[in-house]
């Protein structure tokens, strides 16, 4: 399951993260950057808080690619006790050089490369730490200033890396800004931790104190493990609202319908010859019903994301060439089937240059229950919307 990462500065905010249940304690200093470090006596104070009741990590501070100043800060971090230690890596031709430094230190201790989205990386970036023998790798903005993760990558690249990460040996993380409503997008694609700092703070402040009540809203989106025998801090209705809880339907409440209009994007379609080799603009309108989970919906943990069903055909659309219209709208159709909150599908889907007017198909589907449960049970989104075009910005 995708967990929480909650980044704190200090013993204070480290209890409030304890308290509302993340599942990653990180110790970062907002004010010093993106990875800011947090000093090595406080990081010794805060894992000894923490006692264990959850993974800590470090963040190592925005270091000059230089091996011997890597090397020697990441070996002062691992002496701190803290699970993992997180390095951020800028594009140089001295990363392999950082990397290898520290090959050593893999060895014994949890290491976690950072990328950031706003930097281009060559496309062998991940075959780099793996063979170093890091843990894992996170995508974060090394810019706060300019834009969300999202905004940098879109959702079916994201998906590509968390994908080729897997596919490696290496865990996926995924960081930078996030706000709530990109929770839902991003689980879809299985990533093994979601890491937050703004969203966890008032007014999305990352420089301010972890507001408890934020961080909460945060924490529910994500669905908890529970250990063995232990009930689950988690309602029933927002299992349901999160889409892993498949019999919403016992809550008696109806449907609602969400839908999205005049959707165009260019697509590789059609199965002319003329068509082949080039993109054509098509039209999506699609429309799903949806169970209620509450008489009176808040946030993000009541909704299905109108985002998600846009994210899902940007995916299905960067797979490649499609023959037929109706293959591609049958796709759109289970997808969107996935959650198991949807119980019937609308799909249009149009072609726009082929004719004065507009040419295509509408098909309507409904959600197969056993389907539904079976899709409920899976901790991450269909195989269609992991395939995207590259990693990272190259």
């Amino acid at each position: 399951m995708t967990k929480m990462l909650a980044s704190v500065r200090n013993r204070q905010e480290a209890e409030v993260a304890l308290q509302i249940g993340a599942d990653i304690i990180d110790l970062k200093e907002p004010t010093r950057g993106a990875l800011g470090a947090v000093d090595t006596k406080d990081i010794v104070e805060i894992v000894a808080v923490v006692n264990g009741r959850r993974p800590t990590s470090a963040a190592s501070g925005d270091l000059p690619m230089e091996a011997e100043v890597v090397h020697a800060k990441v070996e002062e971090l691992a002496a701190t006790g803290v699970d993992f230690v997180k390095i951020g890596f800028f594009p140089s031709e001295r990363l392999v050089d950082c990397a290898t430094a520290v090959s050593g230190i893999a060895t014994h201790q949890k290491l976690v490369a950072v990328l950031f989205a706003d930097h281009v990386y060559p496309e062998n970036v991940l075959d780099i730490f793996a063979q170093a023998g890091f843990h894992g790798v996170m995508i974060d903005t090394a810019d706060k200033t300019k834009g969300r993760l999202l905004q940098h990558l879109s959702t079916d690249r994201l998906g590509t890396f968390v994908a080729e990460c897997h596919a490696r040996g290496l865990t996926a993380g995924l960081a930078g800004s996030l706000e709530a409503p990109d929770v839902p997008r991003l689980l879809a694609y299985n990533p093994d931790f979601i890491g937050f700092r703004g969203a966890l703070c008032s007014n999305l402040e990352r420089g301010a104190a972890i507001d408890r009540d934020a961080a909460l809203k945060v924490r529910a989106l994500i669905p908890e493990e529970q250990p063995a025998g232990t009930q689950s801090r988690v309602d029933y209705k927002l299992l349901a609202a999160r889409g892993y809880f498949p019999d919403a339907s016992e809550l008696g409440l109806g449907t609602d319908k969400i839908f999205v209009r005049d959707f165009v994007l260019p697509v590789e379609i059609g199965a002319y010859s003329f068509e082949h080799g080039k993109t054509q603009r098509m039209r999506f309108d699609v429309t799903a019903d949806v169970l209620r989970v509450t008489r009176n919906p808040e946030d993000m943990r009541h909704v299905v994301s109108y985002d998600i069903i846009m994210d899902g055909i940007r995916s299905l659309v960067a797979r490649g060439h499609v023959e037929l219209v109706e293959t591609l709208a049958e796709q759109i159709a289970a997808f969107v089937l996935e959650n198991p909150r949807v119980t019937n599908v609308v799909v249009r889907a149009e072609k726009l240059e082929l004719g004065p007017g507009g040419v295509g198909v509408i098909i309507e589907r409904k959600q197969d229950r056993q389907n539904a449960v079976r899709a409920g049970e899976r901790s991450g989104g269909p195989a269609a919307v992991r395939q995207g075009q590259g990693v990272l910005p190259s």
